[in-house]
C-alpha cells in the first residue's frame, strides 16, 4: 500500500467567524456531483462547530463550496456538547443521514470529557437535528471519562460501532492527558448501545491512545485506518485488518503514508477517511496541530481494492 499525497485540500479562512482555525476530522459523504467533507471549525474560543467543505469528485482539490453557517451547532449550556462537536462518520438509511459525532465539555478536576451523540439530516447535511440531548454514548461505571469517536458501519443487518473508550488520567511532561484503547458495539436500531464495548485493539508501548477509527469491508474482510496518539502528543496513521471487525492485527508498517519533509503536513499526520470513487481510492487527512493547518487528500497508488 502507497499512498500519494496530492496537496492540502482546505485551510480555515476565518470569513465566518466561526471558522477562525482547524478544519478538524475529514468525514466524506459522496454526492450525485461532489463529495461533502465535513469537519469542525473552531472559533476564537477554540468551540468547534460543524460545516463541510464540497469538493469535486473528479479532482477532490477542487473546493466547489463552503458552507456559511455551522450545519451542527454546541449544544445548550449544561449539557455534553456544549463546549464543542467533532464529526466522526455518517450512515445513511433510506432518506436519511445519520452523524455520529462527539461533544467536549469543560471540566473542573480533569480538562474535558468526551462524550458521543447522533444527529440526522435530511437535506443532504444542510441541516442536522440532534436525536437527543444527552449522549447515546453516556459515563459508564466501565467507562467514566472518554467514551468518544464512534465510527459505525450498518452491515449484516445490525449496527457496528469502533470507538474510543477509557477510565484514566496521566500526566505527561506536566499536562494531564486521558488514556484510552478501541473498543466495539453492536445495536439494533443505531441509538441504543450498551453501557461498555469489547476491547478489540489495545495501546502498544508509548503509545496512550487513538484517533478517529475508519472502517469498510471489502471481500469479508473488515479494514480500519485510524491514528496513534503518542505519549509526545503526536499521532501518526495507522492500519489494521479483521476477519470478524473484532480481532484485528495492527499493520501499521504497511500504512503507505507518513508526514512531509517540510510544510502543513510535516509534524502530524491523522484523523484519515477513505471514500472510492470509480477507480480510485482516496485519503482525506488532517496535517499538523490535529487539523490547525487544514485537510489535505491522498490517491492510492495504482492498486486494486
Amino acid at each position: 500500500m502507497k499512498w500519494i499525497k496530492l496537496g492540502r485540500v482546505y485551510a480555515p479562512s476565518g470569513k465566518y467567524g466561526w471558522d477562525k482555525t482547524h478544519a478538524y476530522i475529514p468525514t466524506p459523504y459522496i454526492m450525485e456531483d461532489r463529495i461533502r467533507v465535513f469537519v469542525a471549525f473552531w472559533d476564537e474560543n477554540k468551540v468547534g462547530r460543524l460545516g463541510y467543505v464540497d469538493v469535486d469528485k473528479e479532482n477532490p482539490l477542487k473546493v466547489l463550496a463552503v458552507s456559511k453557517n455551522p450545519v451542527l451547532d454546541i449544544g445548550m449550556p449544561g449539557t455534553f456538547d456544549d463546549n464543542g462537536v467533532t464529526p466522526i462518520s455518517i450512515v445513511k438509511r433510506n432518506s436519511s443521514m445519520y452523524l455520529y459525532y462527539v461533544g467536549w465539555q469543560l471540566g473542573v478536576k480533569v480538562r474535558y470529557y468526551l462524550f458521543s451523540g447522533v444527529a440526522i439530516s435530511n437535506d443532504n447535511g444542510e441541516h442536522f437535528e440532534r436525536v437527543s440531548k444527552a449522549p447515546i454514548l453516556d459515563r459508564s461505571d466501565k467507562e467514566l471519562f472518554v467514551r468518544t469517536a464512534p465510527y459505525v458501519l450498518y452491515d449484516e443487518g445490525i449496527y457496528k460501532m469502533w470507538y474510543l473508550a477509557g477510565s484514566e488520567w496521566i500526566h505527561i511532561d506536566g499536562k494531564a492527558v486521558p488514556r484510552y484503547n478501541m473498543r466495539y458495539l453492536e445495536s439494533k436500531n443505531g441509538i441504543d448501545w450498551a453501557s461498555s464495548g469489547k476491547v478489540c485493539m489495545n495501546l502498544r508501548e508509548n503509545e496512550i491512545g487513538f484517533g478517529r477509527p475508519y472502517v469498510i469491508k471489502e471481500k469479508n474482510l473488515y479494514k480500519m485506518w485510524y491514528s496513534i496518539r503518542t505519549i509526545h502528543n503526536k499521532y501518526y496513521i495507522g492500519y489494521a485488518e479483521s476477519k470478524d471487525g473484532i480481532n484485528w492485527v495492527r499493520m501499521d508498517e504497511d500504512v503507505g503514508i507518513s508526514v512531509s519533509s517540510s510544510g502543513w503536513d510535516s509534524e502530524m499526520i491523522c484523523f484519515p477517511a477513505i471514500v472510492d470513487i470509480k477507480d480510485k481510492r482516496y485519503m482525506f487527512y488532517n496535517g499538523n496541530n490535529f487539523g490547525e493547518t487544514g485537510f489535505g487528500v491522498a490517491v492510492l497508488e495504482n492498486e486494486e481494492f
